[in-house]
């Protein structure tokens, strides 16, 4: 089953959806999880948390979809367990690929006409399809 949820991701993304909103949305429909809000929710996380080179939004995305699975629903429920999975899920992430940084996964400047031009002519897209597929994967393994 990962295999298929980690080609769903991949594919969302290669049709025009960003990063974080491919993530979570491959992994809620995984889960069973439907909201109208999914992948909206996700939006201004992608390329870098909307292009202010800052985290990876296959990760943000990541994070969303455990925090749907584990989070606290009001002060005062525990929160160590959807902590320890997402700093798993950070842990293995950094591991894989060095950064949980959209500009250092990339090596564009994203809030640049020049980035989003690198970005575009040297396909760094296949990149940020594998970040997407990579980034599935690990949250599955952290969630299941």
């Amino acid at each position: 089953m990962n295999e298929r949820v980690i080609n769903k991701s991949k594919e969302y993304f290669n049709s025009g959806l960003g990063c974080a909103e491919s993530v979570l949305l491959a992994i809620t429909e995984a889960k069973n999880i439907q909201s109208e809000l999914i992948p909206g929710i996700a939006t201004g996380f992608c390329g870098g948390i909307s292009r202010t080179n800052n985290m990876c939004g296959a990760v943000t995305g990541a994070i969303i979809a455990i925090n749907l699975l584990y989070g606290r629903n009001k002060a005062g429920d525990p929160k160590e367990e959807n902590f320890n999975k997402v700093q798993g899920f950070l842990e293995e992430f950094r591991k894989t690929f060095g950064t949980i940084n959209c500009t250092e996964l990339t090596g564009c400047d994203l809030s640049t006409e020049s980035g989003r031009e690198k970005f575009e002519v040297e396909n760094i897209n296949l990149k940020c399809t594998e970040f997407t597929g990579e980034a599935t994967r690990i949250a599955l393994e952290i969630i299941n």
